[in-house]
């Protein structure tokens, strides 16, 4: 089982991320994984954070000459604005904090701030939004690209594009080429596929901005080349569209996931839904003429590609705040600000794809085993030609 686990404040010293269960001898390309924590960074939208902080993983266990040696995996990500907080949230109890606490007393509406200091008893949300915040992702989108290179030793790829921000929304279907090349420009400012929506995204993102307001959308993941046969239908915790939506719906302000076509599914006639099937006799496999069901039937992976879609809400931080009420006086008063983004969909994005990538390989490891990336490859490849055999 492909097991991970975060730790780390948003305004801490540094997160850590833990990953346990990859196979040996498995190539690690610490570029590659540094290249994905810059492409969470990115986007139309983000705030002054991502001007102070530049970041890259260091590895510290389980990666020796460049190759995973069958133990867990420790890796940490520096916070530089970590020298801006230190005397505000020392670990160290310390004369020299007193004063300075920052103490967070006006919870935002739609944020962990009042929900989470009841149920942990503070009187200061501080504590609460430091590890819920989105920064957090950060850990496990490096985690997640471990995950890719495994995945990608077995020729699946993943990426994403932008649905929708705002009110200006993708319509018509995009190829895994555009999705792709989408999600591999760095420098497209929302990665939408279609250059002259992507100009009405921003101008979403710029009223938002204007008017001190935040702005959410739609992003979809996709798994391209992904076998057979992943998943069960044998019992509820195991099929993999319920794992893929319990790991999407874990990214911070994802409150709605779809798998394939759902939403349009639920309100259409069974007949405009089922993907029909036919056998391919030059690829000798079965395949789909469409694929509405997101490469997933009874919780299996069916072999088209695997899409998953996350609703990312605005997030709550407002530069003209909602009203709230003080958590010491229980006074009405405005809700408290502090430096954030306005739009985060693109950064969203790169965390899906790093839940959906970590969700395929513990499938890919519970399916085909092996301690080392030979023998599990052994094992894939032995399958693969139980299927040409079908």
């Amino acid at each position: 089982m492909l097991r991970f686990y975060t730790a780390g404040e948003s305004h801490g010293q540094a997160l850590l991320a833990f990953i346990s269960g990859l196979p040996a001898q498995l190539p690690v390309d610490i570029d590659f994984i540094n290249h994905e924590l810059r492409r969470r960074q990115l986007g139309y939208g983000r705030g002054g954070r991502q001007k102070i902080e530049k970041d890259h993983a260091e590895i510290f266990a389980g990666v020796r000459h460049g190759k995973t040696i069958g133990a867990p995996i420790a890796l940490r990500i520096e916070n530089r604005d970590w020298a801006n907080w230190e005397k505000i949230l020392p670990v160290q109890a310390s004369l020299e904090s007193v004063g300075q606490e920052r103490k967070l007393l006006a919870p935002r509406p739609g944020h962990a701030d009042l929900a989470g200091s009841q149920k942990f008893d503070y009187h200061d949300a501080r504590y609460i939004l430091e590890r819920a915040s989105a920064r957090e992702t950060a850990a496990r989108v490096a985690v997640g690209a471990f995950a890719k290179l495994l995945l990608r030793e077995l020729g699946t790829e993943i990426a994403s594009h932008t649905i929708q921000v705002g009110h200006a929304r993708l319509e018509h279907p995009a190829t895994w080429k555009k999705i792709h090349a989408a999600s591999a420009d760095i420098d497209s400012p929302l990665r939408c596929i279609d250059a002259a929506l992507q100009e009405k995204m921003k101008a979403e993102v710029d009223a938002a901005h204007k008017s001190g307001d935040t702005v959410g959308g739609i992003f979809e993941v996709v798994a391209h080349n992904v076998p057979v046969g992943l998943g069960s239908h044998a019992q509820w915790d195991e099929k993999l569209d319920g794992r893929l939506a319990q790991a999407m719906m874990s990214i911070q302000a994802v409150k709605a996931v779809e798998i394939g076509a759902g939403v349009t599914a639920a309100g259409s006639f069974g007949s405009e839904v089922q993907d029909e099937i036919f056998y391919e006799k030059s690829a000798r496999r079965f395949r789909r003429t469409t694929n509405r069901a997101g490469g997933l039937e009874g919780g299996i992976t069916n072999g088209e590609d695997v899409v998953v879609r996350g609703y990312l809400k605005p997030i709550s931080t407002l530069r003209q705040p909602l009203h709230t009420a003080d958590m010491v006086t229980k006074e009405p008063v405005q809700a408290a600000y502090e430096r954030s983004d306005w739009c985060v969909v693109p950064a969203g994005a790169v965390a899906g794809e790093a839940m959906v990538a970590l969700v395929l390989a513990d499938a890919f490891l519970q399916k085909f085993g092996g301690d080392s990336l030979a023998e599990m490859r052994r094992n894939f490849d032995n399958y693969a030609r139980q299927i040409d055999e079908f």
